[in-house]
């Protein structure tokens, strides 16, 4: 049985037991001609077919399923059956049932379509013939037992069935699994199965090599078939027609509509245009780029060590060790038996012990050792012989005259020692070189000097080449450390004297000078404008404001008193009664007898000034045994200390203002003081002698610690308003700087003055301190503490400020930071007070 037409997918399955024959045939989209002759006349299809049907019949055989008539399923002809296959797509169509290839056919079978409806396409058959040929059909046999339908690819393909009870052959299987064993002798049936089978969509992903062409020809000039009305064949032989196509004019109306002209390309081969997606466009875009056509390919991509090169230490087999290797061998035991034999007729014996002393002494024996093992003699650096010295005039063949011996110096070297000898020769004078004889202790000179280079020892003097710029520490440049004060601003021109001390009121407007004339200047810092004289006719040692913003109040050292004076004129009146309510306050606590806890031994009394120095301001006037050297308030403002020229623990007193208190905190004193501080933010009370520093605890009345600078004779102390560190100017030109929490020896020590430190003084807003110095010039330097205690302060020279006369050996006597701006005011014994900003 053999079927004819053009089709993409057919279905058909079926068993042909003895009893009865079933058929099982599916229609996918075969095109039957109307005309019985098309059938016969496509002779190559039959051919083809055939070869085909006869590879079943062989793989049938191979199997056990070869038939044992003469029938030949594999070729048969088209003479005795012909089938006719409606569309799959539900429009039946019913083929003429007389119609026959050669006559000799006895049955036609007419198939109706899958979904049941029934139309006639082409014959006159009606649905009298339908249901004769079903009740022909019922007699000899169903040929369709069932409808089986299934899904492939999206078309519907159903096998018809007449008989319910005939269709168990296929109950219980997939169709799409069926096999040639399912089908018995019906080669044909299967064939026709084979052809329903959905066909294998390779996708993008495959390879193309085993996509099968629609057109065959292979790589043949499609020129050869411009004379023909096809263009090829297919793989079943077929011809493919050449497809219709338009002139010119068409082409150029099509592409002017298609969107996708220029995604369009040409096969020719096929003579179609074929729409490229947008891989195969990213595929061409990379070829004309000179790049690789795949995207996810990655020629960079890590190697992967198939076979790793790092070897395995296994064994060869991991069988475990046999019984037989654990017994002593009886070849070794004969072995060593010989050996222990030879060992006791002495016919072996243990050879003679070597003397352990070296003969020869390793002189490199402690050398290090190489990382091979080897002793490396190049460790050891080689030691250079020591110059002969260069020979002087009197080894010359023709000396001076001065350097020959006279006769008695000639004798007396002659009888002296040889070792107690200047020298080893005696100066000779020949006329000429040529007329020198050889040296008779050349000999002996020489071999003097190979004792001397290998029996005398030496020592490899090392030198360091360095750069004296290294030494030098990485500061950072002044220009970024500013604000500090550059240049001279002002000049406060009017004592006649010395001026010894100076001092700035808290709000920074107005400054106070003391002189050697007697005189206590109030100035206008801002413009230089002396706004207030005090004549008090003794030299003034020291001036100083109270640091309170509360009062304004101010004392001064002159002669051997203390004064305290209130300039009305600078304040308002709430503060000029707070301050003189401040200072008045102690006459009724001493007219109330309330002084059990004063020292009535000491030499001091609290008085009340004349009328006439009332009426300049003055408010109190402590008298003292020894004139007063220096006046230092206490940060609250109500205590401050006096430095007298006393010896011994008087020189210091302790006063309180607001009850007119002395207190001598020091019974003795080691040494002369010269200077005494209180601190910024702990209750002790700093003391500088002539050598030392002591710090003391005036709330537990104990000593902290004694600072040592290292210096001769200090002049000065300050301290950083964060209370950690100390600086120390001293006469011998030093400056120290302690750090408090570091150590009692100074952190750093610098001498850059060529005179005499006079005066040192701490910014209490900026980092920045200065030194006064005899050689009139004043000294600015960067003091950043930072927070952190692991890092040490940084201390960087800034300036060095000139501009004061030196008169008599004295320079600059006092210097003075401003409290509010990064400015500096000095004073000098030229009479002047200079400002820098």
């Amino acid at each position: 049985m053999a079927v004819k037409g053009k089709g993409k997918r057919t279905a058909a399955a079926r068993d042909q037991p003895a009893e009865k024959t079933e058929k099982l045939l599916g229609t996918g989209s075969i095109d039957v001609p109307s005309d019985p002759e098309e059938l016969s006349d496509n002779g190559s299809d039959n051919t083809e077919e055939g070869d085909f049907d006869t590879m079943l019949q062989e793989m049938a055989d191979d199997q056990g399923f070869g038939s044992d008539e003469p029938e030949d399923y594999a070729g048969q002809s088209d003479d005795e059956e012909s089938i006719h296959s409606s569309d799959i797509d539900g429009a039946s169509s019913s083929d003429d049932d007389g119609a026959s290839v050669d006559g000799d056919s006895e049955e036609s079978i007419h198939s109706s379509d899958i979904d049941g409806a029934s139309s006639s396409d082409d014959d006159e058959a009606s649905a009298d013939g339908d249901s004769e040929e079903a009740d022909s059909d019922d007699e000899s046999g169903p040929l369709l037992e069932r409808t089986a339908s299934r899904t492939t690819d999206g078309h519907d393909t159903a096998v018809d069935s007449n008989d319910e009870q005939g269709g168990e052959a296929f109950d219980g299987q997939d169709l799409e699994k069926l096999t040639i064993r399912d089908f018995g002798r019906d080669l044909e049936s299967w064939k026709t199965y084979r052809k329903t089978l959905p066909q294998i969509d390779p996708g993008y992903a495959s390879d193309s090599s085993t996509e099968e062409p629609a057109n065959t020809i292979g790589n043949v000039p499609i020129e050869w078939y411009a004379d023909y009305p096809h263009i090829g064949y297919d793989i079943d032989g077929k011809r493919v027609m050449r497809p219709a196509t338009g002139d010119e004019l068409d082409k150029f109306l099509a592409n002017m509509d298609d969107p996708d002209v220029f995604r369009t390309a040409r096969d020719e081969t096929n003579q179609q245009d074929i729409k490229l997606s947008e891989e195969e466009i990213d595929i061409i875009r990379r070829i004309q780029g000179g790049s690789i056509p795949d995207a996810d390919y990655n020629p960079y991509e890590d190697t992967v060590e198939w076979f790793t090169s790092k070897t395995m230490q296994m064994p060869l087999n991991a069988a475990p060790p046999s019984k037989a290797s654990f017994t002593p061998s009886k070849w070794e035991h004969k072995r060593v038996m010989k050996i222990v034999r030879a060992i006791r007729q002495g016919r072996i014996t243990r050879p003679a012990a070597k003397d352990s002393e070296p003969q020869y002494y390793d002189l490199w024996a402690n050398a290090k050792q190489d990382e091979d093992g080897s002793t490396s003699r190049s460790r050891h650096q080689r030691l250079a012989a020591p110059r002969l010295p260069l020979p002087t005039h009197a080894e010359s063949y023709h000396p001076p005259k001065e350097y020959l011996p006279t006769e008695d110096e000639r004798r007396e070297w002659l009888e002296a020692d040889p070792d107690s000898r200047k020298s080893n020769f005696l100066p000779q004078d020949f006329e000429s070189l040529r007329t020198v004889p050889g040296y008779d202790r050349f000999i002996q000179e020489r071999f003097q000097r190979c004792l001397d280079l290998y029996l005398a020892p030496r020592m490899a003097k090392k030198t360091t080449n360095l750069d004296p710029e290294e030494l030098v520490p990485k500061l950072p440049d002044p220009r970024d450390l500013r604000p500090f004060p550059s240049a001279e601003a002002l000049i406060y021109a009017g004592h006649t004297g010395r001026v010894r001390s100076i001092s700035v009121d808290p709000t920074g407007l107005w400054l106070l000078s003391g002189s050697d004339d007697g005189t206590v200047r109030l100035w206008e810092l801002v413009t230089g404008r002396c706004a207030r004289i005090w004549n008090l006719k003794e030299t003034v040692h020291k001036v100083a404001w109270c640091p309170s913003l509360d009062v304004c109040v101010f004392a001064a050292a002159v002669g051997s008193r203390m004064v305290v004076v209130i300039p009305s004129e600078l304040c308002d009146s709430q503060k000029l009664l707070v301050s003189e309510e401040l200072v008045r306050a102690g006459f009724g606590a001493a007219a109330g007898g309330d002084d059990e806890d004063e020292d009535d031994t000491l030499p001091i009394s609290w008085d009340m000034p004349t009328s006439a120095e009332q009426a300049t301001g003055i408010q109190i006037a402590v008298s003292m045994r020894a004139a007063v050297k220096s006046v230092v308030w206490h940060r609250r403002g109500d205590y401050l200390a006096t430095l007298t020229a006393e010896e011994g623990g008087g020189s210091v007193l302790v006063h309180q203002l607001s009850k007119h208190k002395s207190q001598r905190p020091f019974r003795k004193l080691k040494g002369a003081v010269q200077g005494v501080r209180f601190h910024p933010t702990k209750p002790w009370f700093l003391v500088a002698t002539q050598r030392y520093v002591r710090i003391y605890n005036l709330v537990q009345q104990q000593l902290v610690k004694t600072l040592q600078p290292g210096v001769k004779w200090i002049s000065s102390v300050d301290v950083h308003p964060q209370g950690d560190n100390v600086i120390v100017g001293s006469y011998d030109k030093k400056l120290s700087w302690f750090d408090l929490d570091l150590s009692v020896k100074p952190y750093r020590s610098i001498r850059y003055h060529k005179q005499a430190i006079r005066q040192v003084q701490f910014s209490r807003k900026f980092p920045l301190f200065a030194t006064a110095s005899d050689d009139g010039s004043i000294q600015v330097y960067h003091g950043m503490v930072y927070q952190d205690l692991n890092q040490n302060p940084l201390i960087v020279p800034l300036k060095i400020l000139r501009g004061h006369e030196i008169r008599n050996s004295l320079g600059v006597l006092d210097c003075l930071f401003h409290p509010i701006q990064p400015w500096l005011l000095s004073s000098g014994a030229d009479g002047t007070i200079r400002l820098w900003t």
